[in-house]
């Protein structure tokens, strides 16, 4: 039962509810189409054009979602944490005709939007009422949602994956990707993290487009969870490791109350989990987690069960059935099953799955031939087929479940005056999975100091969202250099992460 005929049968019930507002299944569809038509009629964005967001979890995220896909534009949604200059680069890169945004972000919209800035709720929900609530055609071409997503050079790009030719087609996607995955509409989802977020908030709409009602969280509270999983009956969800280690720390009085048996299905990922953590959660909850390795570009690849991972851990699981996964050498030669090398995928025939926004050298770097694609994401293959991941090229940080580009972070702090080089990298961190860590060569006059730590720790977070700021900073005399000039930043980290298996 697709969205549609779920709006028919049920038009009543409620799809979405964000614990402050609700949508039934009829005014979702309805409101989804009125914002359609004011998309494209009253604000006159051409199809292929961009449209962006910026706010926390609410309601209208489905609607925009759904209203875009109809309309034919590019949803682009801006991470709520990001700094002014930041969401500046985003939205004129995207070259967004339109910003939407609530309360809380408005002003931050409106300095870094040239473009109109409307406000949800009540400016919003005003145009829609008076727009048209007639049926968009389902048979032209959709829209899709553009995320920004960075890389070595540390610069945030918009990712475009390739789109079916009509709304019905992507509709149907959207619901066969779900079921590939186990979100098949059959129980009610709750969203824990924020919808921007391309997993939280793709997982979330592929359940919704196969029927599932959907729960959503203002912000993450490990005890609110607990509650609303037992008094909304959520049979699916999606965590990252620190939510488990979070829930994990709940008191033993709330964990005793906690009863889950409405759970049926737990996708985790996006980030690395400690072995002792996910042993936890399954003794706790039950052999209900899938786990998943994939990305923002191109979507899953990988999942493996509870069973599975307890006789195979620390695996990210088997390659779906329409993906090919192959790991090669630095000279691109396939390497032997157990061989550590970069990890290759193929989904289906498409020669171009998805693509870097305003950037053709990027997109023809990602792909070793036409539909064979890589992220950077390097590990083994092992001969029944078990994937296990060992490092990113990229040198990537994943703290939280949100990737951190320490290029990025290294040119703030490079602005410094007191800086003369500079490493960023992550270490390990029992709550967030990974926490930054920068490494300091001090410009000629400056000395190391508690002091000077914490000075350069906030002239980041002036400049970057503050969860990509260095939570600590060492001092050098001289950071390790490659003969090539490269900086040896696995000379920094690895006695960070002795003994412990670092995993994407």
């Amino acid at each position: 039962m697709d969205i549609f005929e779920r709006a028919a049968v049920s038009p009543d019930q409620i799809a979405v509810d964000d614990l402050v507002r609700t949508r039934t299944w009829a005014e979702l569809i309805d409101r989804s189409t009125r914002l359609a038509h004011v998309i494209r009629d009253t604000w006159g964005v051409e199809p292929g054009a961009h449209v962006a967001s910026i706010f926390d979890n609410r309601v209208e995220w489905f609607e925009l979602s759904l209203a875009t896909l109809l309309a034919g534009v590019w949803l682009v949604p801006v991470n709520a944490h990001l700094q002014r200059s930041e969401v500046e680069y985003v939205l004129a890169d995207a070259g967004a005709r339109v910003v939407m945004c609530d309360d809380a972000h408005v002003d931050l919209a409106r300095s870094a939007a040239a473009a109109h800035v409307v406000g949800v709720g009540r400016d919003l929900d005003a145009l829609i009422d008076r727009a048209s609530s007639a049926p968009f055609a389902r048979d032209g071409r959709p829209g899709g949602r553009m995320h920004y997503t960075s890389g070595t050079t540390g610069r945030p790009k918009g990712v475009k994956r390739d789109l079916p030719e009509t709304v019905d087609a992507y509709l149907a996607l959207l619901g066969r990707l779900g079921r590939n995955v186990g979100l098949d509409g059959s129980g009610s989802h709750l969203l824990t993290g924020p919808h921007y977020h391309a997993a939280v908030g793709g997982y979330a709409l592929f359940d919704l487009v196969n029927g599932a009602p959907v729960t959503m969280m203002g912000k993450f509270d490990a005890a609110q969870t607990l509650e609303l999983i037992d008094s909304r009956r959520i049979a699916h969800t999606h965590l990252v490791p620190t939510m488990m280690v979070r829930l994990l720390r709940v008191d033993a009085a709330r964990r005793a109350a906690f009863r889950g048996d409405s759970l049926t299905y737990v996708m985790h990922g996006a980030a690395p989990i400690s072995r002792p953590t996910k042993s936890s959660m399954i003794e706790w909850w039950g052999p209900v987690f899938t786990e998943y390795w994939g990305t923002s570009e191109a979507g899953t690849f990988t999942l493996i069960s509870s069973q599975e991972w307890l006789e195979h851990p620390g695996s990210v699981g088997r390659a779906l059935p329409d993906v090919e996964i192959i790991s090669v050498d630095d000279a691109n030669r396939p390497v032997p099953p157990g061989a550590i090398g970069t990890l290759y995928c193929r989904m289906g025939p498409n020669p171009r799955p998805f693509r870097y926004y305003n950037d053709g050298a990027k997109t023809d770097g990602a792909y070793l031939e036409p539909g064979l694609f890589t992220m950077g994401d390097m590990g083994r293959i092992e001969p029944d087929g078990y994937v296990y991941l060992a490092d990113r090229a990229t040198n990537m940080i994943i703290s939280g479940g949100v990737n951190i580009y320490p290029a990025e972070v290294e040119a703030a702090l490079a602005e410094h005056a007191a800086v003369a080089d500079v490493a960023v990298f992550g270490i390990p961190d029992e709550e967030w999975g990974e926490q930054v860590k920068a490494a300091v060569e001090l410009a000629p006059g400056h000395t190391s100091s508690d002091a000077l730590a914490r000075e350069l720790i906030e002239f980041a977070r002036e400049r970057l969202a503050h969860y990509k700021a260095p939570k600590s900073i060492d001092f050098a005399d001289a950071l390790p250099r490659l003969p090539s000039g490269k900086l040896a930043t696995r000379e920094l980290k690895d006695p960070y992460w002795q003994g412990r298996e670092r995993r994407i």
